[in-house]
């Protein structure tokens, strides 16, 4: 298995990984092991990702011509019409269909056989070579039920409870991809946080596609108009109340968060769930309200400005972090400037930078005066700079502060290790030990510790 992509595609991954053990495979090593089947689990949020993709499915066959090549996910569900003309792959699963993995493989070994004389599949949408499970995801209405089972980033579980999103950004072909707002019941999320928290996780992060929109399927609406007839997230907040009540839980960490979401009774009711981490990822994109408004982000940087102040009302130490686009289609250089210095002036503690991509079947790539890659860089480099800068004045804060951290995984560095993870506010601390402990036995468990020095990335910690 070889996985692209955002945490909902790590998810999605571990799930199918998990029904295929089940069934009695055994999973070797990408790089190592030559295997029967190989499955790439596809991306399309950018150019680079299509291409990524597709180099993954060609090195796949050139690893083992006789294997069985499968290519699941957005890539597919964006490009089913190409892909189908590629003899590197054999299988193609859109989304909506991850959960099948098994039923589909035992059905193409049954219809193909020996897939170099293939018997073909009356069933197959690409003929008898290419094995076809691509729906129109957009008549899609419920949600794939999934259970990774396994699925923990070095100490933090990733849980998906939502899929789908209904924004249509106009540079983003996720909902072309991903389909409209679809989510996992409370009871479901429950069970498999329960599980992971009987083996010992203490932190939990609900992520999905568009986290925002959350439970609003439940009651037929949407997250536009829940906005703007400030309709309450009484789901998601249900759902957070109810995961944070599992026992052994001690931190829930949020996902990507839309700004209209964080309204004075939201944060009131999150101020009421002790385990909750004050760190709030406020999709941004520009900080420009003319380069918003041609974005179709249904926000003013006004809106954001409310949002992420009645975040720093709440929590002392709450880490912003956002996504940031630069290069959008007719974005001038006043209007980089102005969103330069509303990225300056909220100070996120980390900013995620991102060149404009053009994607097929969106609004933006039909819009003139697209961006040369050369000014893309420029200003790309000057935002990194910026959040370089920004994220160390952040870190200063918790210096001769004592904390509380889940160490993630153990490093070494310039002959002298650590354990290194991230304190409730997602800041990175890297804290030394002694050569007679176990360090491999706090990892994913909470350690007291005390910032002492800073460096380009973490705290340096002494615990306590």
């Amino acid at each position: 298995m070889h996985n692209l992509g955002c945490k909902v595609n790590s998810y999605e991954a571990e799930a199918m990984v998990a029904e295929l053990r089940e069934a009695g495979a055994e999973i070797v090593s990408w790089d190592t092991e030559k295997a029967d089947i190989y499955i790439i689990n596809t991306c399309s949020v950018t150019n680079i990702a299509d291409r990524k993709s597709r180099q993954m499915i060609h090195k796949a066959h050139a690893m083992n011509p006789e294997a069985v090549v499968i290519a699941v996910g957005c890539y597919v569900q964006a490009r089913a019409e190409e892909l189908k003309e590629d003899n590197a792959v054999d299988i193609l699963v859109g989304n909506n269909e991850k959960s099948r993995i098994v039923p589909i493989l035992e059905e193409y070994y049954a219809t193909h056989g020996d897939k170099k004389s293939p018997a073909g599949s009356e069933e197959s949408d690409f003929g008898n070579r290419i094995s076809g499970h691509v729906k129109d995801i957009s008549k899609e209405h419920s949600y794939e039920e999934l259970w990774a089972g396994e699925i923990e980033d070095d100490g933090r579980v990733f849980i998906k409870v939502q899929d789908g999103c209904n924004q249509f950004c106009s540079y983003c072909i996720i909902p072309h991809v991903r389909g409209r707002i679809r989510s996992r019941s409370v009871e479901s999320t429950v069970r498999e946080v329960r599980d992971f928290a009987e083996r010992g996780y203490r932190e939990m992060v609900l992520t999905g596609i568009h986290l925002s929109s959350y439970g609003l399927d439940f009651d037929d609406t949407n997250y536009e108009y829940a906005m703007d007839n400030d309709i309450p997230s009484e789901h998601l907040l249900e759902l957070i109340k109810r995961v944070a009540q599992v026992p052994g839980v001690e931190r829930v960490r949020l996902g990507s968060l839309e700004p209209r979401i964080i309204t004075d009774s939201f944060v009131e009711e999150l101020k009421k769930i002790p385990e909750v981490c004050p760190h709030f990822h406020l999709s941004l994109q520009s900080g420009c309200d003319r380069t918003l408004k041609a974005m179709n982000r249904h926000y003013t940087t006004g809106d954001f400005r409310k949002s992420v102040a009645l975040i720093r009302k709440a929590w002392e130490n709450a880490a912003i972090t956002t996504d940031v686009i630069v290069g959008f289609p007719g974005e001038s250089d006043d209007d980089f400037e102005e969103s330069y210095r509303f990225i300056d002036e909220i100070g996120f503690y980390e900013l995620h930078v991102f060149k404009y991509s053009r994607r097929l079947g969106t609004a933006a790539d039909r819009m003139k005066d697209q961006i040369p890659e050369k000014i893309k860089s420029g200003r790309s480099e000057r935002l990194i700079r910026l959040d370089e800068h920004n994220s160390q004045e952040f870190r200063k804060r918790f210096i001769g502060v004592p904390d509380e951290i889940i160490p993630e995984e153990v490093v070494e560095i310039d002959g002298k290790k650590y354990l290194r993870g991230y304190n409730r506010s997602y800041v990175r601390y890297l804290v030394p030990f002694t050569e007679c402990e176990r360090p491999e036995s706090k990892i994913g468990q909470i350690i007291r510790a005390e910032g002492k020095d800073f460096c380009e990335t973490c705290v340096l910690a002494m615990p306590i």
